[in-house]
């Protein structure tokens, strides 16, 4: 196997001159405190903290290009930082390293209201972004629940809330410019809506987590917002009975923009943290997009669809506030449920599976809970297959570290024995690597670490992350 996929050795000499180099050059740009470097590592679940040597602020492409070059002379790994919210360990630095932290690159360079697109640096949040486009009539749509960067957002190729009806990263995402492991700049396609013109470059470096090159702009396509929106709680006697009617209302062609999943323990967690009244029994949350009558007719239609499961009522809404409230409540489901357990540390999963073995997973996946004596309340995008699940663990008990850890292997396996994934949305990071040759069979495998020695042969881009070495 070549070097580029052999196990990194940290090079203490190397970083430190490195570092003096990006000092001389960036100034105070150029952090090395231990608290700015420990909050750019993994922060947000039970994977341990791997902070970077540094931690430095571009303004710009070509800061960007000069750090990676100063980098690549040096063979110091770096480490794309957006907003620190991923959740499999993905911005930590296992080898040490330059942490590039895109604060300040968060504009909007340019907006093409009548193409629906709109050109980005990738420091800006999906909820900034939003707020610029407002009054121009059009708005992006992919919603991961937390306020993501962008370009955090398309490397990880998440998807989120309102995936079933407008897609993930992968199908919003129209060109990048990048930035390669040897400090050149990539533009990888045009503005046009469709292209034949060469190999699809954009969908490579989406969801490639920054291991192949650093996003430093992003062109994505944008949706007119709908002139109505409905939304609402729908609940049901069982998991069972929910996964089934989001099934029927998705093949019966309702056009859906949301359709998430809470089971009961979830429902509970929600009404603690966000102080609502939902009856603690499985339910769907949805939400429909379109014309005033239209989305009335789609509210009545997945009415008539829940009766036929036992569900009900649909209790739903036009009212922006009202709306609002109930999808907060559902963006904050995650960290809602540390109201079961104080005091315990999240291991948060996810995997996706066809949306006809959907039921199936998701229940046998609550019979291994039971028997596993875990709290793990499940929460899903049940229009396109996905479901998350938040552990709650008592990380000082090894016991319970072990059985959480084989409760996941076990989930994973279940979700690639129906033909799913190992992870919807969440990314391959450091935390599902060992996944992937039985998701992907070994062929597969060598073919993205070709890819990977092609692109980076000094293996300095975000090193550690996605594959295991051969």
């Amino acid at each position: 196997m070549a070097a580029a996929m052999s196990p990194m050795a940290r090079d203490p000499k190397a970083i430190e001159t490195a570092i003096a180099s990006l000092a001389a050059k960036f100034g105070n740009r150029l952090v090395t405190s231990r608290a700015v470097r420990e909050q750019h590592g993994n922060t947000v679940t039970w994977i341990e903290n791997q902070p970077p040597d540094a931690v430095i602020y571009p303004q710009a492409t070509e800061d960007v290009q000069e750090i990676v070059r100063i980098c690549a002379a040096n063979r110091v790994p770096i480490i794309p930082f957006g907003q620190g919210s991923s959740l499999e360990g993905h911005v930590n630095a296992p080898y040490g390293g330059v942490s590039i932290d895109f604060r300040d690159m968060n504009k909007v360079l340019a907006v093409h209201a009548e193409d629906l697109d709109c050109v980005i640096q990738p420091g800006i949040t999906r909820k900034a972004l939003n707020e610029y486009l407002r009054d121009q009539g059009v708005f992006f749509p992919i919603d991961p629940g937390a306020d993501a960067s962008l370009g955090g957002m398309a490397a990880t190729r998440c998807s989120g809330t309102n995936a079933v009806r407008y897609g993930t990263m992968k199908d919003n995402v129209l060109a990048l410019k990048v930035v390669t492991p040897s400090g050149e700049l990539m533009q990888t396609a045009r503005r046009a809506k469709k292209s034949s013109a060469g190999y699809d470059l954009t969908r490579l470096m989406v969801g490639s987590e920054g291991t192949l090159g650093v996003i430093t702009e992003l062109t994505l396509k944008l949706s007119g917002i709908p002139e109505a929106i409905s939304g609402g709680t729908c609940p049901f006697p069982s998991v069972d009975a929910c996964c089934n009617a989001a099934i029927m209302t998705i093949q019966t062609g309702i056009p859906v923009a949301r359709i998430e999943l809470l089971d009961a323990l979830q429902v509970r967690a929600v009404n603690l943290y966000s102080k609502l009244a939902l009856a603690e029994t499985p339910m769907l949350f949805l939400e429909f997009h379109g014309t005033p009558a239209g989305v009335a007719e789609q509210s009545e239609r997945f009415a008539e669809i829940a009766a036929e499961f036992g569900g009900g009522p649909f209790q739903w809404t036009t009212q922006p506030e009202d709306r609002t409230k109930l999808w907060e409540a559902r963006h904050n489901a995650a960290f809602s449920t540390f109201t079961l357990r104080p005091g315990a540390k999240m291991i948060a999963t996810d995997v996706c599976v066809p949306i006809s073995r959907l039921a199936e997973c998701v229940a046998e996946t609550q019979r291994d809970i039971e028997a596993t004596k875990l709290i793990a309340p499940i929460v899903g995008h049940v229009g396109d297959g996905n479901f998350h699940l938040t552990l709650l663990i008592d990380t000082a008990d090894p016991a319970e570290v072990v059985a959480a850890k084989a409760f996941n292997e076990r989930l994973v396996e279940r979700a690639l024995a129906m033909d799913g994934t190992c992870t919807g949305e969440h990314g391959v990071g450091q935390g599902k690597m060992k996944y992937l040759l039985a998701e992907h069979g070994l062929p597969a495998l060598e073919a993205m670490r070709a890819i990977k020695r092609a692109l980076d042969p000094d293996n300095i881009m975000n090193p550690g992350k996605v594959l295991l070495p051969g």
